[in-house]
């Protein structure tokens, strides 16, 4: 890896750091990386149009969020690799776990607003919200009794957040931290999904294998899907077709077509150990992504396309954590040991 500049992304507060990096020549390793000073515990691509040229990216170490943009040479010429520009730290009481942003997140308006919200070990949600100047407030959720596992915003407006735990509970808070819908599950609650397209109905997984769709007006469970199997580790609802559902459970990956089954349309195995991520691509619905279970000394990160038996891309990375797709390439991120780590697919 060529680096470009000599400033790295770190911990304190920083207005505006901006890093360049290059591809590094391994085919199996990372299309690029960017160095951070502590392990990367969560991270997180914006999903949501922030007005700006270059996309929102978060990702959460052990006291602390940092917000920045990423420019990737596939959008911008100019660019040689990426380019990451830190916009804010934000220090975090704990060790982050989970980390959602918010659709209301701007950088095209003044005040500028940046919003998303975390968990922690402490079964707390913080709401934090900043105008990257001089206002920063973090709010904080108390209601769950274990640990959180996944968060998510209602996608439209942002008013809305919901979260899942080990405490069997689906929780959706306002921003004014109340509490106003709990869903109780028969396992723990893994995964939470929330489409543009159908604003009133909340996808929740569970780690015994089952996932629910929920109405969010009658509060009343509509459809569920059925693994077969467990455990459920992580599950995603794709966004460029409502129809489809994916999930991770033992050490395969599974897929349904919700209109025709409550059981997987296609499972194929993806890790040796057992799995911990899903993810859709944001820009194709026939491209996904798996990862090992965080953890382990090596962790693979495997994409797959649903026309093709075998993963289209295979690659190996440190004991990697989270897993995000950019919002307009089909490019996917993991955390790690003080890097970030991004992978382009050709396809």
């Amino acid at each position: 890896m060529v680096v470009k500049s000599n400033q790295r992304v770190n911990t304190p507060d920083i207005n505006s750091t901006k890093n360049t990096f290059s591809m590094e020549d391994s085919g199996r390793g990372a299309s690029y990386t960017v160095p951070c000073d502590d392990y990367v515990h969560v991270v997180e691509f914006s999903p949501f149009d922030s007005g700006s040229a270059a996309s929102l990216l978060a990702y959460g170490g052990n006291q602390y969020v940092v917000v920045g943009t990423c420019r990737f040479q596939e959008e911008d010429m100019e660019v040689e690799g990426v380019e990451f520009t830190t916009l804010r730290v934000f220090h975090h009481a704990l060790r982050v776990d989970c980390l959602a942003w918010s659709p209301e997140s701007r950088l095209d308006k003044l005040p500028q607003l940046i919003r998303f919200c975390t968990a922690a070990a402490d079964r707390k949600v913080r709401l934090l919200t900043s105008d990257l100047q001089n206002q920063h407030e973090v709010k904080v959720m108390e209601g769950h009794t274990s640990y959180i596992n996944h968060l998510v915003f209602e996608p439209t407006e942002g008013k809305q957040m919901a979260s899942v735990s080990d405490d069997h509970t689906c929780r959706v808070w306002d921003l004014e931290g109340n509490e106003t819908t709990t869903f109780r599950l028969r396992s723990p609650g893994v995964s939470v999904c929330w489409h543009p397209e159908d604003a009133f109905k909340l996808m929740v997984a569970e780690k015994k294998g089952t996932i629910r769709f929920y109405d969010l007006v009658t509060q009343q469970a509509i459809l569920s899907l059925d693994c077969g199997q467990s455990p459920l580790m992580s599950a995603d609802w794709c966004l460029t077709n409502t129809i489809k559902v994916g999930a991770v459970t033992g050490s395969d990956w599974v897929i349904w077509d919700i209109t025709r089954s409550s059981y997987p349309q296609e499972k194929r195995p993806a890790h040796v150990e057992r799995a911990g991520n899903f993810r859709w691509s944001r820009v194709n619905e026939n491209l996904f992504s798996t990862t090992g279970c965080p953890g382990k000394i090596s962790s693979q990160l495997l994409v797959h396309h649903l026309g093709h038996p075998q993963p289209v891309m295979i690659g190996s990375a440190t004991v990697g954590a989270g897993l995000s797709w950019h919002r307009s390439l089909p490019l996917c991120v993991i955390g790690g040991d003080r890097k970030l780590s991004f992978w382009m697919t050709e396809m």
